[in-house]
């Protein structure tokens, strides 16, 4: 199963791999300010839907 399908907060390299990237691409993002994250403990996370708005991909 694929995690990044079902979870609604994604780590950098699931998030990578669910819209095509490489890893540098979300880390720069999220740098950048563009992609937003949430802190989950001490795991920086990306919200999946917001992920998905930033790259123009519809759920």
């Amino acid at each position: 199963m694929n995690r990044s399908q079902d979870c609604l907060a994604l780590t950098m390299k699931d998030a990578a791999k669910l819209v095509g990237v490489d890893y540098r691409t979300i880390k720069l993002g999220i740098e950048s300010g563009t992609i937003p994250t949430v802190e989950l403990g001490p795991r920086l996370m990306i919200p999946r839907a917001a992920l998905l708005r930033v790259f123009g991909v519809r759920a």
